[in-house]
């Protein structure tokens, strides 16, 4: 049985002041139903993960090498050292500002799972490319060339963020969003075996809001969110974990 997983990601977003909406979540949810990770930027991910209780703590990106003379960059290594124990990769937000390849994200994410990490690889089609009847096309390459071999549940998460809806509060309707659910777990399983392809968590992201969360998380192979804004507060984070803790009862 794959343990529901409400993943929430600050983005550029956050001082240490703002780490008292991780502390109220942490008291909110001592004891949770499903697993929780929270994003923060890389400047917070030491002190988050100190003071995260029962909350993972996980970074939004990493380099491929181990160390280096990479200026600014945080490889997968440090972030391990500064207390996290996951990373998303492939966010659309970098495919599109930096310019990152699947292939790069790829070479990442391998990286990462040998750190330890366990990588939240982001897949999503454009409004252009979802208009154009090309959603699962866009998918399958991003899916066949972002997550490496030897991947499982343990350490790969797979969020579907299609990119129109990603803050827009345009979200694809119940039937679109079981589609691309249903065709991603089908290609893992072929890929990978039936025993990991069931085991790697299929999470749902784009507008995400406590309003239309517990429709979401209703659909086929939706095993949880990865939330934006919307996981800033802990006031509204928490109702999306409550929409996902009771979607397991």
């Amino acid at each position: 049985m794959r343990r529901k997983l409400a993943a929430g990601n600050w983005k550029m977003n956050g001082l240490r002041t703002d780490l008292a909406e991780l502390e109220a979540l942490a008291a909110t949810f001592a004891a949770p139903k499903v697993d929780i990770l929270l994003c923060p930027p890389a400047t917070l991910l030491a002190p988050a993960a100190a003071c995260s209780g029962p909350i993972a703590i996980g970074a939004q990106d990493c380099h491929a090498q181990d160390s280096g003379a990479h200026t600014g960059d945080v490889s997968a290594p440090m972030i391990k050292d500064a207390g996290a124990n996951a990373v998303i990769l492939g966010h659309s937000e970098r495919r599109t500002d930096h310019g990152e390849s699947s292939d790069a994200v790829r070479a990442k994410a391998v990286a990462a799972q040998a750190a330890g990490l366990t990588t939240v690889i982001c897949l999503g089609e454009s409004f252009k490319q979802r208009e154009a009847a090309n959603t699962l096309d866009i998918i399958g390459g991003q899916l066949s060339t972002s997550v490496p071999d030897g991947s499982t549940g343990e350490n790969l998460v797979i969020a579907y963020e299609p990119i129109w809806a990603i803050g827009t509060g345009l979200v694809p309707n119940l039937d679109q969003i079981g589609e691309v659910h249903d065709f991603i777990r089908t290609r893992i399983e072929r890929r990978f075996g039936a025993g990991v392809g069931r085991s790697v968590r299929l999470l749902y992201g784009g507008s995400v809001k406590p309003d239309n969360a517990a429709d979401i998380f209703g659909v086929s192979n939706v095993d949880g969110a990865l939330v934006g804004g919307a996981s800033l507060k802990c006031a509204d984070f928490s109702q999306i974990i409550n929409a996902l803790e009771q979607s397991t009862e």
